[in-house]
């Protein structure tokens, strides 16, 4: 389990050292002693440093070693249990005297894997972004579960779908990796499946599908969101069942293959524009990880810049001198519409062709000076499938976004129109003579309010006085001419009447809150 990292105890406290050292390797790692004098320039492969105490007058040589040097997190325990905040700087964690080792090495376990996975798979990142990005990595990685990675392009998904498979139980499987949208409709298909003898033209032999050959690892579906609903379809039956058809066959196949799917397109949108089916959606959706945009995480960039400098010098045999500070800074402020990706394409440009001096603001791009790139749009658009001959092929991405809002605002003005209607029918008042009802409740009420509502015949008298006469106090009338205020005012006065003036049983039943009912009290005049 530890693939060559360990983690480092200092000696400060021996007793709570061996409990430390105990419970580490008890976990699985492998652990080594220093002690407080000690140079730390020979422990490579070290995933952490946990300080048992502190040296003589505060010394922390060890930690600032650790963090300089050696760029791992540090652990500590403070003599007080209160620690000021000023004191945590540069550490990881800070735990009291009294704490339990236990605790220590389940965050320290943590703390490991995420190094580990940096190591594994080529992740930077410090920010707190990142930081929840690899800890969700590292906490579903051993569990079987279908992952769905979102992300724009050029964020790293791969990298992320790598890093769960080099994490998991099965990393000593295959891990295959599939661009859903490099491959036309048919050719998809028996990619995925495979395909017997004869199954269509030029089929001249059986052929085993990506899926049989991952068995037992994991699959990446790469830009899943592109994927034809003819094999949408065949997918769910592979989640549901556990199995698939080879393109031409009649028997089934068993697989036992983790999915980790990416797309950098709302799946959600294209389930209501029916490009995605929806139980497909939520059998993939399943366990999620969400990558930040690299504008978003822009303290990173000073970090990935340094790693693909060494990496591209590396591989290039070509020493840079490196970047001055106010370069550095038009790369922090460029937004990255083409994230990672287009960071790691400049940053090679400058290793290749830089000029033996260190790289100015003069030498950096003119669309990365003037800081361009800005995305148009605040989402990725997904194109409109079809040919060179499709017109929904030719739609401006512009006029597609507006185009899916618009479907979007359709669905949910819809939802309103349902609702309200079904409002209105608990809450209508016939049109022309008409009588609320008292408010006690029986009878056909308005939406739970105990509003009855009873027609009455106004020609059995002509005196409005007798009508009054003829129904309680707490009934209110309607008569031709009467507007919502007038009736508003009357029902209230009857609910205040009902309850003897008690302002919070009125409210209840008239169905509105008090201070509603106070402010609307004030503005018919009726306090007394």
């Amino acid at each position: 389990m530890s693939d060559s990292v360990h983690v480092l105890i200092s000696t400060h406290d021996l007793p709570r050292a061996g409990a430390l050292r105990d419970g580490f390797e008890a976990a699985g790692y492998d652990t080594e002693l220093v002690t407080p004098g000690e140079s730390l320039n020979g422990n490579g492969g070290a995933a952490l440093l946990v300080l048992t105490g502190e040296g003589e007058d505060g010394d922390t040589r060890l930690a600032r070693q650790a963090i300089d040097r050696l760029h791992i997190p540090v652990f500590a325990f403070s003599v007080r249990e209160e620690v000021p905040t000023a004191e945590l700087a540069g550490y990881e964690e800070v735990f009291g005297p009294s704490s339990d080792p236990s605790d220590v090495v389940l965050l320290g376990s943590r703390v490991v894997e995420r190094t580990r996975l940096r190591a594994l798979t080529g992740i930077v990142g410090q920010t707190d972004a990142m930081r929840q990005v690899l800890e969700r990595v590292v906490q579903i990685a051993p569990v079987a579960s279908t992952v769905l990675v979102t992300g724009e392009s050029g964020t790293g998904k791969e990298l992320v779908a790598r890093g769960l498979h080099a994490l998991s139980p099965r990393r000593h499987k295959p891990f295959i990796a599939v661009n859903v949208a490099a491959l036309s409709e048919t050719l998809l298909e028996s990619e995925l499946f495979g395909h017997e003898k004869g199954a269509f033209t030029g089929a001249i032999d059986a052929r085993r599908g990506l899926f049989e050959l991952a068995d037992g690892g994991t699959i990446f579906l790469d830009e899943i969101g592109e994927m034809p609903v003819s094999t949408q379809t065949k997918l769910l039956r592979v989640l549901e069942a556990r199995e698939f058809h080879r393109v031409g066959g009649e028997a089934p196949i068993k697989v036992d293959v983790r999915i980790v799917a990416a797309t950098n397109q709302d799946l959600r949108q294209l389930v209501t524009l029916g490009e995605f089916r929806r139980d497909l959606y939520f059998r993939l959706n399943v366990l999620s990880i969400e990558l930040p945009a690299l504008r978003e995480r822009r303290a990173d960039i000073p970090l990935l810049v340094e790693s693909f400098v060494r990496e591209v010098s590396d591989r290039n045999d070509r020493a840079f001198p490196g970047i001055s500070p106010e370069a550095m800074e038009l790369l922090i402020d460029y937004s990255w519409p083409g994230n990672i990706r287009e960071l790691r394409n400049l940053v090679e440009s400058m290793v290749v062709l830089a000029p033996n001096r260190m790289i100015r603001p003069e030498d950096i791009p003119d669309e990365v000076r003037g800081g361009a790139g800005a995305a148009l749009l605040p989402v990725p658009i997904p194109r409109a499938s079809g040919g060179d001959g499709d017109p929904a092929a030719k739609i401006r991405p512009e006029l597609e976004f507006i185009f899916r809002t618009l479907v979007e605002l359709r669905v949910d003005m819809d939802d309103l129109r349902r609702e309200f209607e079904a409002y209105r029918e608990d809450v209508s008042l016939p049109v022309g003579d008409a009588i609320l009802g008292t408010m006690t409740g029986g009878g056909r009420s308005s939406a739970g309010r105990g509003v009855e509502i009873a027609p009455y015949d106004p020609g059995a008298t002509d005196d409005a006085d007798e009508v009054e006469e003829e129904v309680e106090e707490s009934v209110v009338v309607f008569r031709p001419g009467m507007t919502i205020d007038d009736m508003e005012r009357a029902a209230i006065g009857a609910a205040l009447e009902e309850v003897d003036g008690n302002r919070r049983r009125a409210a209840e039943l008239l169905g509105i809150g008090e201070r509603t009912l106070y402010r609307k009290i004030a503005k018919y005049g009726l306090e007394s």
